[in-house]
């Protein structure tokens, strides 16, 4: 995480953004439950994010050293077992990469089946995501762009995911003091534009296989132009 992000983060807006999103995390992990929980990316300091989580493990992944970062690798090349995590939190993270498509398919192999996705980003038609839009720096800063909650959703069923749920918050403008908590989570009479970042939930289906019908009758080889005897026929036929 650059250092510009760093003290945004920690800023006044900064740290309203992620207690509004720790909030979130807490409720939507309400349902995901397994041994291994991931956070691929950092966002902010140490564990905030995923306190909430249910799974017996958490780890935090990122491409730079910072606090809370338990494990250091590239996003896109996880030195993680395939099929071995059960919940993936996206802090933003897609927004941040050259390549957020690698990404998202790196993390789809590392995650089990029936295992869940969390993703959050921040909405490009708001008023948040046009200020980014316009900052040639980013906002928040390093930000590379924008991926729009629809987009996000169609990447995820090509890959074979189910779209359980999501939540749309920011409801306040980029600038000046953050409103009340309760007023960022939920739009109201005085803001009623569009929130200004989403969270979106998805579960990695299983696929099974269907099973070939056995044939009813042994089909028989052709040797040489001649056909080759069943075994039944070698039984009954003379020594």
């Amino acid at each position: 995480m650059n250092r510009r992000l760093t003290d945004w983060l920690q800023g006044t807006q900064g740290e309203a953004l992620r207690h509004t999103e720790s909030t979130l995390l807490t409720e939507a992990l309400d349902d995901c439950f397994g041994w291994e929980m991931l956070q691929v990316g950092a966002w902010g300091a140490g564990r905030a994010l995923i306190a909430g989580a249910r799974t017996r493990s958490q780890a935090v992944v990122a491409a730079q050293e910072g606090p809370g970062v338990d494990l250091l690798a590239r996003l896109t090349q996880l030195p993680i077992a395939s099929d071995s995590v059960d919940c993936v939190v996206l802090p933003h993270t897609l927004e941040f990469e050259t390549d957020p498509y690698a990404v998202l398919r790196e993390v789809d192999r590392v995650l089990a089946g029936e295992g869940k996705l969390l993703v959050l980003g921040f909405a490009p038609f708001s008023p948040w995501g046009l200020r980014a839009a316009a900052t040639r720096a980013g906002f928040p800063p390093g930000l590379r762009r924008l991926l729009a909650e629809r987009r996000l959703a169609d990447w995820l069923r090509v890959l074979g995911y189910e779209i359980s749920g999501s939540r749309h918050y920011l409801h306040e403008l980029p600038w000046g003091e953050p409103v009340a908590p309760e007023r960022r989570l939920r739009r109201g009479l005085f803001y009623p534009l569009p929130g200004g970042a989403y969270l979106l939930k998805a579960r990695k289906r299983l696929h099974a296989l269907t099973p070939l019908r056995p044939r009813l009758r042994e089909r028989r080889r052709v040797l040489g132009g001649l056909t080759e005897p069943s075994s039944v026929n070698r039984s009954h036929g003379k020594p």
